[in-house]
């Protein structure tokens, strides 16, 4: 099976303080990334959250792409996720940073809808026997007792 999309998390730190507060500084700065690749924009909805810090989404026509900030920390979370072969959310990735300056940033790059093989579509579930090794080094100890007895 191909991949349906990509999706990118992208954290920011060490962001400018004054940029992180001011929405119309974000919008801009988003709906230039937008611009950049290719996309569509149906819908822009921003929030300013107190005492500090904002969120914007934006609705694309090819998915959707969110930017919350935490002025105190100086940090910024993006969401980006595209569909399509002509999309490219690498670039816009670059704008953001060229806008918001972070010291350093960390990028998750996630296929979504590649399930790769068909035993990579089963979950995996952990499972742990401590607890019944603890029930059967009980039981032995208990049985030791007795014998001494």
């Amino acid at each position: 099976m191909t991949c349906i999309g990509r999706h990118l998390t992208i954290d920011m730190y060490g962001c400018n303080y004054d940029h992180l507060n001011n929405l119309e500084f974000i919008k801009t700065a988003m709906l230039t990334a937008i611009r950049e690749t290719n996309l569509e924009v149906l819908d822009l909805v921003g929030h300013q959250t107190e005492p500090q810090g904002l969120t914007v989404i934006a609705l694309l026509g090819q998915s959707h792409m969110s930017i919350h900030t935490f002025p105190e920390q100086r940090y910024v979370a993006v969401d980006i996720f595209t569909f399509g072969d002509y999309t490219r959310p690498d670039r816009a990735l670059t704008v953001l940073k060229s806008f918001l300056k972070p010291d350093k940033t960390r990028t998750t790059n996630i296929m979504r809808g590649d399930f790769g093989l068909q035993k990579d579509m089963k979950p995996r579930i952990r499972v742990s026997i401590a607890p019944l090794r603890r029930v059967r080094n009980t039981s032995a100890r208990v049985w030791r007792f007795l014998r001494n007895k």
